[in-house]
């Protein structure tokens, strides 16, 4: 039986990132990239396609779990009947080599411990050769090395290698785990202690400079903290998640990489940042975009690599048996080559907002807007794949086109506001023509609401963004029946579900989870009508499903009381964030 997402943390260097459970195993670890081949890949299969386990040896009779106040140190106490021991789990901010850092700290009387590690590259397909080192243990195979430092004593059983050994009240023992590649040197020893106590400092001062303080100040620093996590900080770009398969419906086929920066997801971060008071972030990112979206508009991905790589091609990984045997595994995305008209809107947006947050002018961002306008003159009128990336046929999503709109929107916005140039009457006549199409095309009138598509029947929760961007205003009867039919026809449990999950429209089998994401935009949403009270009710019931360390999946199973999907999701905590602001009466960006 696979670990609950709910009993992981999340341990990160703004490089990778890994799943520690409450049990003490680290189960997922990919190095020295978010996207790199997992060295530890339990979550996706068995201990034996890798892990670290560090956790007491016999009976435990409570575990309770903390980060320190606002960083990423998390500490796990174990109370067993001889005593009590708390393991301290971090990566020390990226200097040299990655670093995965475990202390364990003897509280009260002694307490046996038990380490085994299981060391598998490439998603648990390589078993590396495993000698003794200076230091403890070396694990080689291919290009990827990985040293064990520490001074318990190792030795083997099979292909694990195990450490027991006893703590003491106000024992202090280090375990240090570093990568680097095959081909250099081991990279010199460090003092593990020091390296905690300047990763708290790290986070700690990143946190100090948020600018909410509101009534949900630890929640949404919470939140803040899991983005920064998500974020590649050589080039700015920010992954979906950290991880890949994750199912969206235990033991179905909608299991997707989601290491990967979505130019949706990671503009959505962006606002959230901007918002947050956290600048150099958008700064990075905005760098990021016109790297990564530098060419000709036809050709923008709707996602890149960390790098601003183009080409993800999918994979499954078939010795993988799946997340509680949700099959396919895969890494890389086929979406990637997807059509999808709403990130052109969203592109357009955060980039508006970062220049009304101060953003120093940069004319090649304003170049790159402008091909992309140019591009949407005529291509919103096309058909795509939408905000969902279904895999069935191409359709006029109705969201799509109201992110068409905003692109246009936000264009004119700047043009005007800042003195930039630009064919604006051009932009104005695209913008009111996107307009009356919407409204012709994708409302029905009958049932007083719009629809997902251009002629169904059927209502999408990214509906609701038509007054959080201003395509109306909120009070418009039309919104207001969108709303409705959002809150009849796709809540479930109380909450919200992304759309009636069919073959035809997909093209995948059906069943998944509420969209987390898409139940905080109804309150948003519900707040822009005024309808404060229901707005905090759909807030607060997401934020009780939050684990014990304050992190969020992309979706929830009401049926199964569980988390699903990729862990922990960006959207997932960038909604929640906004709308933390919005009920405080502080107005966010779009969500």
């Amino acid at each position: 039986m696979s670990t609950r997402l709910e009993d992981y943390a999340l341990i990160g260097d703004c490089h990778s990132a890994a799943l520690v459970a409450r049990t003490g195993s680290i189960d997922w670890l990919c190095l020295p990239r978010f996207d790199s081949g997992a060295c530890f890949a339990a979550l996706l299969g068995t201990p034996e396609h890798g892990r670290w386990l560090l956790a007491p040896a016999g009976e435990i009779t409570a575990v309770k779990r903390r980060y320190r106040p606002d960083t990423l140190v998390l500490e796990t106490e174990y109370e067993t009947p001889g005593g009590a021991v708390t393991v301290v789990d971090c990566m020390a901010p990226r200097m040299e080599a990655p670093r995965l850092i475990r202390m364990v700290i003897g509280r009260r009387g002694q307490v046996a411990m038990r380490m085994q590690l299981v060391v598998r590259f490439d998603y648990g397909a390589v078993v590396p050769w495993v000698s003794r080192s200076t230091s403890g243990l070396k694990a080689v195979a291919g290009p990827d090395t990985l040293v064990l430092d520490t001074p318990v004593a190792l030795h083997g059983e099979g292909l694990t290698t195990i450490s027991d050994f006893t703590v003491s009240a106000g024992d202090s023992i280090p375990l240090v785990m570093t990568w680097y590649p095959s081909h250099e040197p081991e990279p010199a020893r460090i003092d593990a202690a020091a390296y905690v106590t300047e990763t708290e400092k790290w986070w700690h001062e990143w946190a100090s400079r948020c600018s909410y303080g509101g009534a949900w100040r630890d929640a949404v620093v919470r939140s803040l903290i899991t983005l920064k996590a998500l974020t590649y900080a050589p080039t700015g770009g920010i992954v979906a998640a950290p991880t890949t398969s994750l199912p969206e419906y235990i033991g179905g086929v909608r299991n997707w990489d989601y290491r990967i920066c979505w130019l949706r997801d990671a503009t959505f971060t962006l606002y959230t940042f901007m918002r947050g008071g956290y600048i150099e972030e958008a700064r990075a990112w905005r760098q990021w975009l016109i790297r990564a979206v530098a060419g000709t508009p036809s050709q923008v991905n709707i996602m890149y690599g960390l790098a601003g790589e183009r080409r993800l091609p999918e994979l499954e990984l078939d010795w993988l048996p799946g997340y509680e045997d949700s099959r396919p595994v895969r890494i890389g995305n086929a979406a990637y080559s997807q059509f999808q008209l709403d990130v052109f809107g969203e592109v357009a947006a955060a980039l508006h907002l970062a220049r009304e947050a101060g953003l120093e002018a940069n004319a090649i961002s304003w170049n790159v807007e402008r091909e992309m306008a140019r591009f949407l003159e005529s291509a919103w009128q096309q058909p795509d794949e939408g905000i969902w990336e279904v895999r069935g046929p191409r359709r006029h999503f109705t969201h799509s086109k109201v992110m068409a709109w905003l692109a246009m929107d936000r264009m004119i916005m700047s043009a005007e506001k800042f003195g930039l140039e630009g064919p604006v009457d051009q932009w104005r006549r695209v913008r009111a023509a996107i307009h009356e199409d919407v409204c012709r095309n994708g409302y029905d009138a009958e049932r007083g609401t719009f629809v997902q598509y251009y002629g169904s029947k059927v209502v999408d929760a990214s509906l609701v963004m038509i007054p959080l961007v201003g395509f109306l205003p909120p009070g418009d009867p039309r919104v207001l029946g969108t709303i409705a039919a959002v809150e009849r026809e796709l809540m479930v449990g109380g909450l919200v579900l992304r759309y009636p999950t069919t073959p035809e429209v997909d093209g995948l089998p059906p069943g998944e989870g509420v969209f987390l994401a898409c139940t905080l935009w109804l309150a948003n949403a519900l707040i822009m009508i005024g309808r404060i009270d229901d707005a905090r009710v759909l807030f607060e019931r997401v934020l009780a499903l939050c684990n014990d360390v304050g992190l969020l999946s992309e979706e929830y199973e009401p049926r199964l009381g569980r988390l699903v999907g990729n862990f922990p999701q960006a959207l997932s905590h960038v909604g929640l964030v906004n709308t933390a602001f919005r009920l405080d009466g502080q107005q966010p960006p779009p969500p």
